[in-house]
């Protein structure tokens, strides 16, 4: 039995990832594509080999097909009308990050949610990787004891060209939302402050900030720093980071590629000036699906178990304050209040 009739706003090159996912799943159906340009549309279920009707306009898409769910891979400017017109037409909306193209934007999103009972989950593909499942469980297994800092450096140098050349927050606004998303995924901390130095350096690309220094204060005491830049050469990292986390009994390391490792007092040697350390690797147990298909797993089986996925509007909106709370820090040069 079909029970996700899905219709796929938005044809660009990241909707053949969801369209890969559903097609994969027995109880979904793609059953139509919409595009502002609809011959987008027609185009991809073309490519696809997809017998479905194209529209330019959700609402009809939705009506004439009788679609219980939404896949919103459309830009962030359009996120808001996709997502509110799908839950006035009685859907579900699985979506691309970000949640909304401003923190007013996610409120009001959010605010629909909550008034129309319907669920939004919003693309977190970064959580869903062996390596930081392992490092989230060693945290939260205090190995390392009462996490008290966490650090993340971020040094890339892509050149994509198009909209984010000419953005004004380039990094924060466009990538950062993972990085801080992963923040609170390992820690199970939220942000409640944050001051913000954003700049440019020399040999950059962009026309706006391309680089930023972020520090945070997190809610169960701990702090949490962020180094990045999108316009980086040489010596850079990987695309989730490179993080350092100090507990209260050891720290904790991991290279955004590799499984974490953590370091702590060996009690076998004789205490010293330093500390005698021991080093160990994070093991991972995940069997779970990684990248989008991962999260795709977990918004279906919110749906199916009746409850708020992982990476719901009402959860993301705490990574959304993070990355708006950092613009507004950075253009007023003062500590922001989340």
């Amino acid at each position: 039995m079909i029970e996700h009739k899905i219709v796929v706003a938005g044809c660009g090159g990241m909707s053949n990832t969801w369209l890969d996912y559903a097609e994969s799943r027995k109880n979904a159906e793609i059953v139509g594509l919409v595009d502002v340009n609809i011959d987008a549309a027609r185009g991809m279920a073309e490519r696809r080999s997809l017998d479905v009707p194209a529209f330019s306009d959700l609402s009809q898409a939705i009506k004439e097909t009788n679609a219980n769910l939404v896949f919103d891979v459309t830009i962030p400017a359009a996120h808001k009308h996709i997502v509110t017109t799908a839950f006035e037409a009685g859907c579900n909306v699985f979506g691309e990050k970000p949640m909304a193209e401003s923190l007013e934007d996610a409120k009001a999103v959010l605010h629909m949610s909550q008034k129309t009972g319907k669920k939004y989950s919003v693309m977190q593909n970064r959580r869903y990787l062996k390596q930081i499942r392992a490092f989230q469980h060693l945290l939260s297994s205090e190995v390392i004891g009462k996490v008290g800092s966490i650090h993340a450096d971020f040094f890339l140098g892509p050149h994509f060209g198009g909209f984010r050349d000419v953005m004004d927050n380039p990094l924060i606004v466009d990538m950062a939302i993972h990085t801080f998303d992963q923040a609170r995924f390992i820690t199970g901390a939220d942000a409640i402050s944050v001051y913000c130095h954003e700049y440019n350096p020399p040999g950059s690309w962009y026309n706006g900030n391309a680089s930023a220094i972020c520090i945070f204060e997190m809610n169960d005491g701990s702090v949490f720093t962020y180094r990045g830049s999108w316009c980086a050469i040489g010596m850079q990292t990987s695309w989730e980071a490179d993080w350092r986390v100090t507990g209260s009994k050891g720290s904790a390391r991991w290279d955004g590629n590799r499984l974490p490792v953590y370091e702590v007092i060996d009690h076998s040697q004789p205490t010293d000036f330093i500390d005698p350390i021991k080093t160990e690797e994070v093991q991972s147990n995940w069997e779970g699906q990684e990248g989008h298909w991962g999260c795709l797993d977990e918004m279906f089986a919110s749906l199916e178990e009746n409850r708020l996925a992982e990476t719901d509007c009402s959860d993301n909106i705490k990574s959304m304050e993070m990355v708006f709370g950092a613009v507004e820090s950075a253009k007023t040069g003062k500590k922001i209040l989340l």
